[in-house]
C-alpha cells in the first residue's frame, strides 16, 4: 500500500481508498453485493484478478471481512466499511451535481440493467409473477434484450428470454435509458416525447414508471462547474 508520509487523517484514509476501483468495490458492497460474481456484475470492466487483489487489500485494512458459507466466499463490510456509506453518497451527490457529461464509453447495458435489477421496488409490483422486457436500440445483440422477472418478492434479471408472458416491453436507446435512470430525463417527459416507449395494456403502462423507478442519485439537483 502506497503511503503519503503525512499524519493528516485525510492522507491516511486515502492510503486505503485512493487505489483505482477501490471505492467502487465499496459502493458495490454498500449496494448489497456479497458474492464475488455479483461484485463483478457491478464492476464489469474490472478484471477478476484485480477485484481479488482489492478485496484482499480491504480485508487487511479492516474494511472488509470474508466469510465462507455453503462452500462459497461472501464479502461483508465491517463497521469501518459501513461508515464509508456517507463518503460514497457524498461523492455520488457531487458527481451528479457537477459532472453532467456522459461519453459513449460510459454506457454499459450490463451494468445499467444490473443496477436497475437490484433496486426494483418489488412491493409495487403485482403479487403474481410479472415480466418486463427491455429492448435497447443501437446495442449489439448480446446486450440489447433483457427481462426482469418479479415473483414472490424476488427479482431475476435475464439476458435470454425466460419463456414467460411479458406484461410490458420498454423500448428505447441505451443512452436514453441511462439518462432516465440517472434522472437526467423524467419518466413523464420520456413517455410524452416517445423517447421511451412502453408496449403494454393502458393500466400496466401507467404502472411501469413506478415498477422501474430511477437510480438512487436521480433526485440530486444538477449544477455546473461554472455556475450554480
Amino acid at each position: 500500500m502506497t503511503t503519503y508520509g503525512q499524519f493528516c487523517p485525510v492522507a491516511k484514509a486515502m492510503e486505503v481508498l485512493d487505489e483505482r476501483w477501490t471505492l467502487l468495490v465499496i459502493r458495490e458492497l454498500l449496494s448489497g453485493s456479497t458474492r464475488f460474481n455479483d461484485l463483478r456484475r457491478g464492476l464489469p470492466r474490472m478484471s477478476p484478478a484485480l477485484l481479488s487483489k482489492r478485496l484482499r487489500t480491504l480485508e487487511r485494512a479492516g474494511v472488509v471481512t470474508r466469510r465462507e458459507a455453503d462452500g462459497h466466499a461472501r464479502y461483508h463490510l465491517t463497521a469501518a466499511g459501513r461508515e464509508l456509506s456517507g463518503v460514497v453518497e457524498a461523492l455520488g451527490n457531487w458527481g451528479m451535481r457537477w459532472i453532467g457529461e456522459l461519453g459513449d464509453e460510459d454506457l454499459d447495458p450490463h451494468l445499467l440493467m444490473w443496477d436497475i435489477r437490484r433496486t426494483v421496488p418489488v412491493e409495487r409490483w403485482p403479487r403474481a409473477r410479472t415480466v418486463m422486457a427491455f429492448h435497447l436500440d443501437g446495442v449489439e445483440s448480446r446486450g440489447a434484450r433483457w427481462w426482469l422477472v418479479v415473483a414472490e418478492g424476488a427479482v431475476d434479471l435475464c439476458d435470454v428470454d425466460p419463456g414467460y408472458d411479458v406484461a410490458a416491453t420498454v423500448r428505447t436507446s441505451l443512452r436514453d435509458l441511462t439518462r432516465l435512470w440517472r434522472g437526467d430525463l423524467s419518466w413523464p417527459a420520456a413517455l410524452r416525447t416517445d423517447t421511451v416507449r412502453v408496449d403494454a395494456a393502458p393500466a400496466v403502462r401507467r404502472q411501469v414508471p413506478e415498477w422501474v423507478g430511477q437510480g438512487s442519485f436521480a433526485a440530486v439537483p444538477r449544477l455546473t462547474a461554472t455556475g450554480g
